[in-house]
């Protein structure tokens, strides 16, 4: 995973629904009460811990492995709880309510089965992906180079001889890139250009020949780790391949990327209503001249605005899941859509929010502090809104025939 926006420039990605199936809806929705209790208890105390260390602690992660929470979104059949696409969108947007790095984890874990599965044989299923999806090996998302933009113009290569891999290159901004146990790294065959030499490689985190810089310090998303790797010559053994030579777009980019935009969107949907509960709360409790700030006509105006912001981002976000599970040909471009106007939605009341704290709310005291800080980084995960409008502007002259 990586916060740098990825343009899916190169070959046509065909990306396919999971199976459609479902929890029963009275066992989901005590899942949902479930969370919701843990998310506004336990999670809460995570926030204030991280924030004021500055790291998340491995315990965080044995939590939520132990609770379940990171084995949702997958299908039974490779260990997880076979939630519908929109139930999970559904626990995406409670989970997104709490500190951006419970919601980072959340998001990825239950999100890089969807790239690894497709492609994988039967060996790789039970080495990499059902360990992945019981929280039991972390599995860090490696595309993003610093030298090039996130798609067919990758740079990282790697040379075969025999059944090894040698990897040489960069990657940087990769999320969990310190403390996973493997990177899911796109490279190419060495001296190939566009999408048809790519491969898609599981590389041990201790692999030699590999170095890696932890560059964590980021302005919100605190304790989240990223890291930059340099390889040199780092030895990977070709059973490590999922799919084919040819295949490493289509696995980081295939039927992970579309269904990923739409739960980042949906994360917007739970960060922006935290900032407006938050709003709200304060604007009860603030008296100016004898006077609650919700009595001012500018505050109520505020408040209506975000909440029909939230609203309407959450049904284009919902609509673009069920198009998806439909398999609809419209499903990129609503995916697309969906991404680009929940990040601007979030921007919007994340600021209406800062504002009705007025000057309170530039402390680091105060909790919309954070939300704000952590609002930013939506802006670049799965792709910039620039990205989207490209894909969304490239799927409208599909339509007219241009």
């Amino acid at each position: 995973m990586t916060t740098q926006g990825r343009a899916d420039q190169g070959p046509e990605l065909v990306e396919g629904p999971e199976s459609s199936s479902a929890v029963e809806p009275g066992s989901y929705d005590k899942l949902v009460a479930e969370v919701t209790e843990w998310v506004v208890g336990p999670g809460e105390e995570w926030a204030d811990r991280i924030e004021a260390t500055g790291e998340v602690p491995e315990e965080l992660w044995t939590e939520l492995r132990e609770r379940g929470y990171l084995s949702m979104a997958a299908p039974r059949r490779l260990g997880g709880r076979g939630l519908s696409f929109e139930q999970w969108l559904g626990l995406m947007e409670i989970f997104s309510r709490s500190h951006a790095s419970v919601r980072m984890i959340v998001h990825v874990v239950n999100g890089t089965w969807r790239a690894m599965d497709p492609f994988a044989t039967e060996a790789q299923v039970d080495e990499f992906v059902r360990p992945s999806v019981a929280g039991h090996k972390k599995v860090a998302f490696a595309l993003t180079e610093p030298g090039n933009g996130t798609g067919a113009d990758i740079t990282c290569s790697v040379e075969r001889d025999g059944d090894t891999y040698y990897l040489s290159g960069e990657k940087h901004l990769i999320t969990f890139g310190v403390r996973c146990d493997y990177w899911l790294l796109a490279a190419r065959l060495a001296g190939s250009t566009g999408h048809q030499g790519t491969v898609a490689l599981m590389v041990p985190r201790d692999v030699t020949g590999a170095t890696v810089l932890d560059t964590s310090q980021t302005m919100g998303v605190t304790g989240t780790d990223h890291a930059h790797m340099i390889f040199d010559r780092a030895p990977v053994p070709v059973a490590n391949r999922l799919g084919a030579e040819g295949d490493g777009l289509a696995v980081a980019l295939g039927g992970f990327l579309l269904p990923s935009r739409v739960s980042v969107a949906m994360s917007c949907v739970g960060l922006a209503q935290r900032a407006q509960e938050l709003a709200y709360e304060y604007a009860t409790q603030r008296v100016t001249f004898s006077q609650p700030l919700t009595s001012r006509q500018a505050i109520q105006f505020l408040l209506a605005e975000n909440e029909a912001d939230i609203e309407a981002a959450k049904q284009l976000i919902l609509h673009a899941a069920r198009e998806w599970e439909a398999g609809s040909p419209r499903a990129q471009q609503l995916s697309s859509m969906a991404k680009m106007t929940a990040v601007s939605m979030l921007g919007r009341v994340t600021d209406n929010a800062l504002q009705i704290h007025g000057g309170l709310g530039y402390w680091k005291t105060s909790t919309i502090e954070r939300v704000y800080r952590d609002a930013r980084a939506q802006r670049f995960e799965e792709g910039t809104n620039e990205i989207q409008k490209m894909v969304v502007f490239r799927e409208l002259q599909k339509s007219k025939g241009s």
